[in-house]
């Protein structure tokens, strides 16, 4: 009986001890989110401002009409076309997140911009919440099991995993809304013949980032959900985190398909031909803020803990690529930077950075990745002191 009564006690200290970090943890309601002086947070103000003036002063310098920048990015790509809606761009602007407080912000923060490949991290979180749900059982089966349209048949494509297809090792052979697998971002040698009839890899085995094959991983998750997931999105993570409601989700012009007799959008997991998810800088702080405190908004779970381990976790075939997360390992690393951040990034310089060692995020938009490194360390430099 004695056990049983200290089992219990301890139980319950631990369970208040649960309780009390929850309602110490601060989580911004919509539309506002607290600002502290950079010192109450023990930032060096003086460096910070620094590190400030050196991101508003480094622009991303291609265009900001973004059709011309994607056209001129994307350039070497055969066949390469804008399907789906674009945006011109904003200037230079972001948001510095510690212990849960506003420290820092520059530029238009309202403003919904394209972010391009940073749509990858909000894509992989749909993933989650099918496992989390059970509408995946596992990212180890092959996806032919859950679609079975075509898009999985033959020898090499029958082989595919859900995880092939979360951390870009699937190699993948065909053709989804017009877009050839082997003519995105195709290898600086040889021509069309080569690109198209090169000998397919192992699935898991060699990481090759890929747009067709990523909207590939959209198309087969809105088989698994049976709905679009911008509102699967919307639901289970922006509405819960107090997210504005300007965001978007887009895909291409001729990305629908039949889901129970109405035509629904295949969104895309990123920019490269239009698309992608435009949003603002205080609604991609909020889904870093959700992923700095582990899936947990307030009282509520929203994407499992494991979920999260996983998708930040090496690949085998990429040290610097978890499940379209980027992580700070690999050729990627900066010995400058904690070893456990992980980030979404996307073309033009967008960037949403979780650093759980310093209790940080970090949102940048339209800062030139060259600069992006020297901007990290300018503002860790003002942690130090």
């Amino acid at each position: 009986m004695k056990n049983r009564s200290t089992k219990l006690v301890f139980f319950l200290v631990i369970g208040l001890q649960v309780v009390m970090q929850s309602q110490d943890t601060y989580f911004p309601d919509r539309g506002i989110w607290e600002e502290q002086s950079p010192q109450s947070q023990d930032v060096n103000a003086e460096l910070l401002n620094i590190a400030l003036a050196y991101a508003d002063t480094s622009e991303y310098v291609e265009s900001r009409d973004l059709r011309v920048a994607i056209l001129k990015g994307f350039r070497r790509e055969p066949f390469h076309q804008l399907l789906g809606p674009t945006k011109k761009r904003g200037g230079p602007a972001g948001l510095i997140i510690k212990n849960g407080y506003v420290i820092a912000k520059w530029g238009d923060l309202d403003r919904v911009d394209m972010t391009f490949s940073v749509t990858k991290s909000y894509l992989s979180t749909v993933a989650g919440l099918a496992v989390d749900h059970n509408l995946i059982q596992s990212v180890n089966e092959p996806v032919r099991k859950y679609v079975w349209d075509g898009k999985f048949d033959g020898e090499h494509n029958a082989k595919i995993s859900w995880q092939d297809l979360l951390n870009q090792s699937s190699d993948w052979s065909g053709q989804l809304w017009g877009g050839n697998d082997w003519a995105d971002r195709p290898p600086r040698e040889g021509g069309l013949d080569d690109w198209k009839f090169r000998d397919l890899d192992v699935p898991g085995e060699v990481y090759e980032y890929n747009d067709v094959r990523v909207n590939l991983l959209a198309y087969s998750l809105l088989q698994v959900w049976r709905e679009p997931l911008p509102k699967v999105l919307r639901k289970y993570i922006m509405d819960p985190i107090s997210a504005s409601t300007t965001w978007r989700w887009y895909g291409y012009e001729n990305s629908y398909t039949n889901i129970d007799g109405v035509m629904v959008q295949s969104v895309s997991g990123g920019g490269h031909s239009g698309g992608g998810i435009f949003i603002n800088t205080w609604d991609h702080a909020r889904f870093g803020y959700l992923f700095l405190r582990n899936g947990k908004w307030k009282n509520q779970q929203l994407i499992s803990t494991n979920w999260i381990r996983e998708a930040t976790t090496s690949s085998l075939s990429n040290p610097s690529y978890g499940y379209m997360w980027w992580l700070n390992k690999g050729n990627r690393k900066n010995d400058n930077l904690p070893e456990s951040n992980f980030y979404a990034s996307g073309f033009g310089g967008n960037y949403v950075i979780i650093d759980r060692q310093n209790d940080m995020v970090i949102v940048a938009r339209w800062l030139s990745p060259p600069r992006l490194n020297t901007f990290l360390e300018k503002v860790y430099a003002a942690l130090e002191e």
